[in-house]
């Protein structure tokens, strides 16, 4: 078990005789008691010279260092959503130790003002599920987001990536919350900034005004409010300040049209961005690199010491459920669930004992017992499992291809051929001879991705990626003999068992390194039969008859090291990106990598902490 883990403890929503929300964890209003969105517009706002600092600005950032109940992210929403001056675009990143349910804000939003509700509505219906991480909400389509960490603030302040221009300093009392008032997360604020950032709060404590001189403020009273005498501005210190680096505008290469690729194409071309997309796949339509393949499954992970893997698995199902649930028809994936099926009893203890310790939501995971199972799955099996509820059944053609389609994404079936460097930009040369000169590229080719990065001796060489290896492998299609073996959901163990689309079943999979070719074969629906076999309790020769006329599809995999995926700035190689090695897992992937990698082009606060983000970093 990681000794940084802690399971999140939600609050609960609590009135005092005054009718105040308080906290009975800090003994603590979380509010003045003559109202939060007085305090928000007073202290907040005006102390950080908003509305009138983000005129004429194509966005700009805020950050809070505790967000409550939102009254302040509701007070700044309509601030800047009645100012016809307002930015183009908001960002909002606020931190929460303790998140209340999204129950638990229906009711506190009664309260609000009429002209508030509205708003109150769509935050509550975004909200997410109470899980440990950084959560990333879109409203005003998407020209306001919200990223929520979630999490003590002493561990999640190191975790976050922006570039802060305001921060409201919102906590509870420092005798009672002193970890929000600390020189080290001042420290850690001042690596946020962008120069000229604004701080303010309603504590006029001595101790945290020395605290934000020595971390770099420049700090000043103010007014009180709300029976104080005095309140708290800051403003960072000339020279300080770095922010995120400034991106270069204009249109992006994405090399590659699998969800790799489509992913970070659809991330840009939301944002504004005009998009190439070259692969010779792309000739035979925006989902042809997997034409064929009927339905593959979306699911998390769990692991005991909340790994790598497991917290990545996590963000990526969280974000692919938040992106790809407006698509159109059979585009968007179905929020069917996944049961994981234990093999004995050992692993039965080891799981429950995972989930007890993480403190999971059920709404997330919880355990089953093997009656459970089976009244969930629709099928007799004697198993105990455990069931994610946000997994997906996924179309992966159709998915991509309507991925592909924007109005800012153009596709060329071309292979690009050789890279190099042009100026501050990059030429990419396709094999029907078109030039591309772009400022940004993002090289999405699989295992193709080092060898096309050769053929650009001045880039720093990748010893992981190039160390790298692709994997064949093929799922089975089949037709069971009645509907009593057709899942209500998806089924995994050391295969997979889809529910049926089109009345055909998918199975899965095999990992074949070293292959020649990846194909569909004899032995592998055998080994795929085996599989299913054991997950339904049937005979593997009565899975075998199931056989759509020996029908599957057959794909590579691309992996390194560690199996994790790699996506971000390849090294001392400016407007360079990488999306690759995603492994069995491009799906789960594919909607993080793309809006981390738009994100960064677009100075938006990151949705994925910075340990993670090191983990799958171009190397």
């Amino acid at each position: 078990m990681s000794g940084r883990f802690s399971p999140l403890e939600p609050a609960s929503l609590f009135l005092d005789a005054r009718g105040t929300p308080f906290s009975e964890r800090y003994q603590d209003v979380y509010h003045a008691r003559n109202g939060a969105l007085e305090q928000a517009r007073q202290v907040f706002l005006r102390g950080n010279g908003l509305p009138e600092r983000w005129h004429g600005r194509a966005s700009f950032t805020v950050c809070e260092t505790g967000f409550g109940l939102g009254r302040n992210f509701l007070a700044l929403w309509q601030a800047w959503r009645d100012d016809p001056q307002r930015c183009g675009r908001l960002h909002v990143l606020s931190f929460e130790a303790h998140p209340f349910s999204a129950a638990d804000l229906a009711v506190a939003s009664r309260e609000l003002p009429a002209d508030l509700r509205d708003a109150a509505g769509q935050l509550v219906r975004a909200w997410p599920v109470l899980l440990p991480g950084v959560h990333r909400l879109e409203f005003e389509e998407g020209r306001l987001t919200l990223t929520l960490i979630f999490g003590r603030i002493e561990q999640t302040a190191r975790e976050a990536q922006a570039g802060v221009d305001a921060f409201f300093l919102d906590g509870f009392a420092p005798a009672r919350n002193p970890e929000m008032w600390s020189p080290a997360l001042f420290g850690q604020l001042v690596r946020l900034a962008r120069p000229e950032a604004t701080a303010a709060t309603w504590c006029a404590s001595g101790d945290v005004r020395r605290a934000l001189r020595d971390a770099g403020f420049l700090v000043s009273r103010a007014p009180g409010f709300g029976g104080k005498w005095q309140t708290t501005r800051a403003v960072l210190r000339p020279g300080l300040g770095r922010g995120l680096p400034a991106a270069e505008p204009g249109p992006v290469l994405v090399v590659g049209a699998g969800p790799a690729g489509a992913g970070m194409a659809r991330a840009l071309a939301m944002r504004g961005r005009q998009v190439v997309v070259a692969d010779p796949q792309l000739a035979g339509g925006r989902g042809a690199s997997h034409r064929g393949h009927l339905a593959a499954a979306l699911t998390p992970l769990v692991s005991r010491d909340d790994d790598l893997r497991a917290r990545l698995s996590r963000a990526g199902v969280l974000r692919a459920l938040h992106r790809w649930q407006s698509l159109p028809g059979s585009a968007r994936p179905q929020r069917v669930g996944t049961v994981e099926l234990l093999r004995d009893a050992s692993q039965d203890e080891q799981r429950r004992l995972t989930l007890q310790t993480m403190g999971f939501p059920e709404e997330w995971v919880r355990w089953m017992d093997a009656g459970e199972v089976s009244r969930r799955v629709g099928l007799p099996i004697n198993r105990p499992g455990i069931f994610f509820a946000d997994g997906q059944l996924v179309r992966p053609e159709p998915l991509l291809d309507a991925l592909l389609d924007h109005a800012r994404i153009d596709c060329r079936a071309t292979r690009i051929l050789r890279l190099q460097r042009e100026g501050a930009g990059w030429l990419a040369q396709g094999d029907d001879g078109q030039v591309f000169s772009m400022a940004t590229v993002v090289l999405a080719n699989a295992s193709e991705a080092a060898a096309l990065l050769s053929t650009c001796p001045d880039v720093v060489e990748l010893p992981k990626l190039r160390a790298g290896w692709r994997l064949a492998g093929q799922v089975s299609y089949f037709r069971p003999d009645a509907a009593a073996h057709d899942p209500a959901t998806v089924l995994s163990a050391e295969g997979y068992w889809l529910p049926q689309v089109d009345g055909v079943n998918v199975g899965g999979s095999t990992y074949l390194p070293n292959a020649a070719a990846s194909e569909v074969t004899d032995s592998g629906h055998r080994f795929i039969s085996e599989q299913v076999a054991d997950m339904l309790g049937v005979d593997a020769g009565r899975v075998g008859e199931w056989l759509a006329e020996g029908a599957g599809w057959a794909g590579w995999r691309a992996v390194v090291a560690g199996r994790l995926p790699v996506f971000g700035p390849v090294p001392k190689a400016p407007g360079l990106w990488l999306a690759c090695a995603y492994g069995s897992r491009g799906l789960t992937w594919a909607a993080l990598a793309g809006d981390l990698l738009a994100a960064s082009l677009e100075g938006e606060p990151l949705p994925l902490e910075r340990t993670l983000q090191n983990a799958v970093a171009p190397r």
